[in-house]
This record gives C-alpha cells, sequence and structure tokens, in this order.
C-alpha cells in the first residue's frame, strides 16, 4: 500500500502515489469502473476525459449537506456510486477516484476553511453552522503539465435553486466553489488553504467535523442510523 503524501504549501510533484487506489479510492471496483467508462465514453484526450469527469461527479451525484457517517466506508468512491448523493468530500473522492481509473493524476485533498454568507438558504438545523465551518476545497488534476483545481461539489438542480451559476469545468482553467450568487452577492469566501493530501485523510475529516460541527450532525450516524 503507498504511503499518504502530504505537501503543507505549493504544489506536490505527480507521482506513483497520485495513480494508486487506496482504501478510499477503490477504482478497481466495478461500478466505479463503469461510471468512469460511461462519462468517458469516446474521449481521447486527457483534458476531454477530465471534464467528462467533472461533469459526472457534480451532476450525476445529487449533492446532500446531511448524507454524514463517521465511518471509511462511507468516503470510499464506491460507496458514494451506490449511494448517488453525497456530501461535496465524498463528491470529489469519487472524483479522484475516476480521474485515476482513467490515468490521470489528482492530489485528493486541499482543504479549505470557509465563510458561507447565504444562511437564510439552510434549514434551521444548518443555519447555525454554516456561517463558518471546514469544508472541502478543491480537487486539483494534473493535466497539459500542471494542476488544475476542481470542485465537483455542487449540482446543477440545487445551484439553480440556491441562485448562483453551476461550476463549470474546461479541461484548463481552475473550476472552485461559487464566490458570487447570479445576483452579484458574496456566497462563499476562502480564507486559508490546509495544505494537500495524495489520499483522503479520513482521521483528518473525522477531526475537523468533530470539532466544528454539533454533534446532532454526526454521531447518530457514526453506527449508520
Amino acid at each position: 500500500m503507498n504511503e499518504t503524501e502530504f505537501t503543507p504549501y505549493g504544489w506536490p510533484e505527480p507521482g506513483d502515489c497520485y495513480l494508486a487506489a487506496t482504501e478510499f479510492l477503490d477504482f478497481g471496483a466495478p461500478s466505479v469502473a463503469q461510471c468512469v467508462a460511461d462519462a468517458v465514453r469516446d474521449a481521447t484526450m486527457t483534458p476531454q476525459k477530465a471534464v467528462r469527469l467533472f461533469g459526472a461527479a457534480r451532476d450525476q451525484v445529487r449533492y446532500d449537506a446531511g448524507n454524514v457517517r463517521l465511518t471509511p466506508a462511507c468516503f470510499q468512491a464506491s460507496t458514494v456510486v451506490a449511494n448517488g448523493e453525497a456530501f461535496c468530500i465524498r463528491k470529489a473522492a469519487l472524483l479522484v477516484a475516476a480521474a485515476r481509473c482513467a490515468g490521470i493524476p489528482p492530489r485528493s485533498a486541499c482543504r479549505m476553511r470557509a465563510i458561507i454568507s447565504a444562511r437564510r438558504r439552510c434549514s434551521r438545523r444548518w443555519a447555525g453552522v454554516m456561517c463558518s465551518c471546514t469544508t472541502a476545497g478543491p480537487r486539483s488534476l494534473y493535466l497539459e503539465g500542471r494542476w488544475v483545481k476542481t470542485v465537483p461539489a455542487f449540482n446543477k438542480e440545487l445551484c439553480a435553486l440556491m441562485g448562483v451559476p453551476p461550476t463549470e469545468f474546461d479541461g484548463t482553467q481552475d473550476a472552485v466553489l461559487q464566490q458570487f450568487k447570479a445576483d452579484g452577492s458574496v456566497h462563499m469566501e476562502y480564507l486559508r488553504d490546509h495544505g494537500i493530501w495524495s489520499d483522503v485523510h479520513f482521521q483528518r475529516i473525522e477531526a475537523d467535523w468533530t470539532g466544528y460541527y454539533p454533534p446532532t450532525l454526526w454521531r447518530d450516524r457514526r453506527a449508520g442510523a
């Protein structure tokens, strides 16, 4: 098994650990491999493959911020495919696994703390949480000799409901979470980059969730309740 690589600053050199399958990035699972084959289809150029994989992760898996279980199995790419719905970290894990399946080196976890200003669109359960939280930031793909940030979190239907344009990816430019809503008001703000991992860092995710979020959002899900 490849050791997880951590890069606290800057960009990593693309190596074998950025192409390997892991417990979380289980692209050898038939369901993940089929998802990749269906998305890539007849694409032959790497950027074109990346665009199609991004679109599949963004729109074929519905964003669900309430679907949280703090178990390793929850963060496996094959589980995301089986569920058909996931929150941002899990959707990004699927994109990373899919990219590795297609031979595109991705880094798996650049985590950023974000300020979410669209509180009125949250339910009462989430309103006190979403004002300041640790969230998944960009996953990046190594395309044409450089790293490009990608965030496939919010599907098109949810973006329409929230009044923000969907994140688009053309295979050459960064595609990150929406900073502004359609009316020009601030939607969210990136404040800090917490480094890069070559695999899903479950221990860090678990520590962040238990540290930043109230227990009612995750404690009853530890056992799959």
